[in-house]
């Protein structure tokens, strides 16, 4: 495994809080492009994975808050 820049737990949770929120905006603009196009079958596979990553912030935020307090 690569050595990384900052180790640090608390730093990993904010950088997956992060990738997770930045994949939730992306697959809101991919569902909207699919539905633009008529591929409802695509549209709601992102919904489904904008579900996914809802619940993956929602929970690292979670973690996150905790840990500032």
């Amino acid at each position: 495994m690569a050595d990384y820049p900052v180790k640090d737990k608390n730093y990993d949770l904010i950088s997956t809080l992060y990738h997770a929120a930045h994949g939730l905006q992306n697959t809101k603009h991919y569902a909207k492009d699919a539905e633009s196009e008529g591929d409802t079958e695509a549209a709601e596979f992102f919904k489904e994975v904008q579900q996914s990553y809802q619940e993956l912030s929602d929970k690292a935020k979670a973690l996150v808050k905790n840990r500032l307090e």
